[in-house]
């Protein structure tokens, strides 16, 4: 093993634990520690939106399905800008006023119980439910992505590389909270844009040029380069449906309601769909021409989503290697320093806080905070302990529930006001259990990516039972039409 990867790797490590321990001396309550006082500014919001998004699966499960099943997979990069370009455009914004206008709702079950006046916290407790239940197997994709990291870079045996890459994240985010989440974020956002231009770039010369690596993956199979071979409408659909995710991802909306300021909105969004259109571009061009470099050395490729971790020590020295293996290290921190934090909010404020310790003090809610964030991370760990996980297949589980369960409640809910708590927990639940039963089926149909079934019965069982049952009251009337009066007027 090269020591300047070791150096560089481990030094990258200590400088994310650093900035752990910084913040862990400016929290001081649990609005610091969940939100980050909301003072981020547009750069940090929009690169740590992105940065928490991706994941891992940026370096890892992407850059693999793009070897594997040649152009025909890119379908899923269109789906998901689009996606992202109108979250920015039509939820952030509206978001950051509402559940700044909303008594300060902190946390995505904040805003649902105080948006719909639920006095009974029934609609908090099944926002909590369905977020701890997906973000246990999200995190745990994370896990995955960092014990194939530890284990392919350092050579260790997959349980020890995960117990090692496990301390790490958990570290910083028990320590610092949302500001420590953010700030490295931040640095991992740049760093994995960097290396996703970086590397394609190298690959593509090294195999002799453009024209030289088309030639190769066409040589491998004609059917790499047709963005058409062997799609259905069925495959399509799925791959597109991706998209819908953004608007019922948690660690993202959250990120939109931490801005300093919904001014700062668009700035956050040009920022925000730069970063993310170079990182999937470079990413797919990743596995693409990975392909290439592949068979033109004779590479023996086992696992389809090393294809990254094999081109940075191949490719490149090691100081180099080093810094670009960092990056995905980077990209699966970022998301699940995000999801613990989450997770951990849910449990502090939504179900500690305000169901069972009222008159709990703020330092005693940030410890509380503190300690489920490992508790959380131990039950993620022990689902991880798997080795023979897909980090996609996990995130595509995760991000389907997220997607159905929350994604057109957060839609409605900032668009529509006659919609009622009976409709949005209705919407929950049937687009959380639909994601889960589909996933049991295959053939035909049910090939379908789970979350475009969830989210449609979702939406529609939001419409239908918000006709039965209690009307709002007028004051979410009133707080409703403040809101889209204040939006009108910025």
């Amino acid at each position: 093993m090269e020591i300047p990867v070791i150096i560089s790797f481990t030094a990258y490590m200590l400088v994310m634990i650093g900035i752990g321990f910084y913040f862990y001396f400016k929290t001081d309550d649990l609005s610091d520690f969940v939100l980050g006082g909301r003072s981020l500014g547009p750069g940090v919001t929009a690169l740590s939106a992105g940065a928490s998004d991706m994941s891992g699966w940026l370096l890892l499960g992407l850059p693999g399905m793009m070897y594997s099943e040649g152009l025909v997979g890119s379908w899923i990069a269109v789906g998901l800008i689009i996606g992202a370009y109108l979250n920015w455009s039509y939820v952030a914004k509206p978001l950051r006023v509402y559940t700044h206008h909303l008594t300060n709702a902190i946390t995505i079950p904040d805003y649902f119980s105080n948006r719909f006046n639920d006095k009974g916290n029934s609609l908090r407790i099944v926002t909590a439910v369905v977020i701890l239940v997906f973000y246990t197997l999200y995190t745990s994709s994370g896990l995955v992505g960092g014990a194939k990291l530890f284990e392919a870079t350092f050579h260790l045996d997959y349980d020890t590389a995960l117990l090692i890459g496990s301390f790490v994240i958990v570290s910083y985010t028990f320590l610092g909270g949302y500001n420590a989440v953010s700030w490295t974020d931040f640095i991992q956002g740049i760093l994995m844009m960097l290396a996703l231009a970086i590397v394609p770039l190298v690959v593509i010369y090294d195999v002799g040029g453009l024209s030289e690596g088309l030639r190769i993956i066409e040589s491998v199979d004609p059917s790499n380069l047709d963005i058409l071979s062997g799609a259905s409408i069925v495959s399509v659909l799925s791959l597109m449906a991706w998209g819908l995710g953004y608007f019922g991802q948690p660690h993202i909306l959250v990120r939109f309601m931490s801005i300093s300021h919904e001014d700062e909105m668009h700035r956050a969004k040009t920022i925000g769909m730069t970063w993310m259109i170079v990182s999937i571009i470079g990413s797919l061009a990743v596995g693409f021409f990975g392909l290439a470099y592949v068979v033109s050395h004779g590479v023996d490729l086992q696992d389809s989503e090393k294809i990254f971790i094999t081109l940075s020590q191949l490719v490149f020295n090691p100081w180099i290697a080093g810094f670009l293996l960092a990056a995905i290290l980077a990209a699966i921190m970022s998301t699940i320093d995000s999801q613990l934090l989450v997770s951990s909010s849910v449990l502090t404020r939504d179900i500690y806080h305000v169901i069972l310790r009222k008159d709990a003090t703020d330092k005693e809610l940030v410890w509380v905070g503190r300690f489920t964030v490992i508790a959380i991370a131990v039950i993620a760990w022990y689902i991880s302990t798997d080795e023979n996980s897909s980090v996609l297949k996990l995130v595509a589980y995760a991000w389907a529930g997220f997607g159905a369960a929350f994604g057109p409640l957060v839609i409605l809910s900032l668009y529509n006001h006659t919609i009622t708590k009976n409709g949005a927990i209705a919407g929950m639940v049937v687009g959380a259990v639909t994601v889960i039963a589909y996933k049991q089926l295959e053939g035909g149909i049910f090939d379908l990516y789970e979350l475009l079934p969830g989210f449609i019965a979702a939406w529609i069982a939001i419409l239908i039972f918000s006709k039965i049952g209690a009307k709002n009251s007028e004051d979410v009337k009133v707080i409703f039409d403040e809101v889209q009066e204040r939006l009108r007027e910025s």
